[in-house]
């Protein structure tokens, strides 16, 4: 098969940085409905903020960064899944209402 370009000690090749937590897994495959998905990220932000917790606890600020790093990602993603599932506003609607 095909080299894994994602192997430990693969040379020249991209090296994934590893999860805090299963759920924060950023290569994990998203789940395929916007709820499934909202809920999968907080998920991932519920297990990244005791993580933070724990390493702010131990003192161990490298760790702490990183957690924090991917703390700001999954509240990205979290907020635009939630826009994904919000009601789309009706053009028309929204221009009546302007005056």
């Amino acid at each position: 098969g095909a080299p894994d370009p994602f192997r430990p000690g693969a040379q020249g090749l991209v090296t994934r940085p590893p999860a805090f937590t299963a759920a924060s897994d950023p290569w994990r495959e998203l789940p395929p409905t916007p709820g499934a998905r909202l809920d999968g990220a907080h998920a991932a932000l519920a297990s990244l903020r005791e993580e933070e917790r724990r390493l702010s606890r131990l003192g161990l600020t490298g760790a702490l960064r990183r957690c924090r790093e991917q703390l700001r990602y999954w509240e990205f993603l979290a907020a635009l899944f939630a826009l994904q599932g919000a009601p789309v506003p009706h053009l028309r609607a929204s221009r009546r209402s302007r005056g």
